[in-house]
């Protein structure tokens, strides 16, 4: 014990420092959002991940957003367990051939209109798998997508914000398209 105490004060702390997050940056991403899903989805945006083979990385991160310091559910988002019930899909991972026909029927049975976002490298051309065997490659290759989150994996914060993106694209391709 006395061992370990001492190569603890001879060394020190050997983590790196805490990134600093600008507040003010996630309150303004997230009050955008929260009016964006007022106009367009009455109030609320039903999110349902699809992991499609990936290394839960981006899971990891999607997760975080419903923690207590991002707390996305203050702005209207909320993730649903049924694709009948969402308005969004977003998918990770590279699409294994077995996930393939899973990713198709999930795709059919969320109702239009309905936004695909393939989030990090490999939802978005396959990462370091690519298309092989086993693989199908980028969630394009199965389903239409609507954005990519690039990363490996994307900080919540990219999330929030490409989140954003892809429901103001939306909104202004077709101003009618509302829920």
């Amino acid at each position: 014990m006395l061992r370990i105490l001492g190569k603890i004060q001879r060394l020190g702390i050997v983590t790196e420092p805490l990134p600093k997050l600008h507040e003010p940056a996630l309150t303004e991403i997230g009050e955008q959002l929260k009016a964006l899903i007022g106009e367009q989805f009455s109030g609320s945006l039903a999110i349902r991940e699809v992991d499609a083979g990936s290394c839960n990385g981006c899971e990891l991160e999607i997760q975080a957003l419903n923690n207590p310091y991002y707390s996305i559910e203050r702005f209207g988002v909320h993730f649903v367990a049924s694709p009948r019930h969402a308005d969004m899909l977003l998918v990770t991972g590279p699409v294994s051939r077995h996930m393939e026909e899973a990713l198709r029927r999930t795709y059919a049975a969320t109702p239009d209109p309905k936004l695909v976002i393939a989030v990090g490298a490999c939802g978005a051309n396959g990462g370091e798998f690519g298309a092989s065997y086993a693989s199908c490659g980028a969630v394009a290759n199965v389903i239409p997508v609507d954005a990519i989150i690039r990363g490996c994996p994307p900080t919540p914060l990219d999330l929030l914000r490409s989140i954003l993106e892809a429901i103001g694209k939306r909104s202004t391709a077709n101003p009618s398209n509302k829920r």
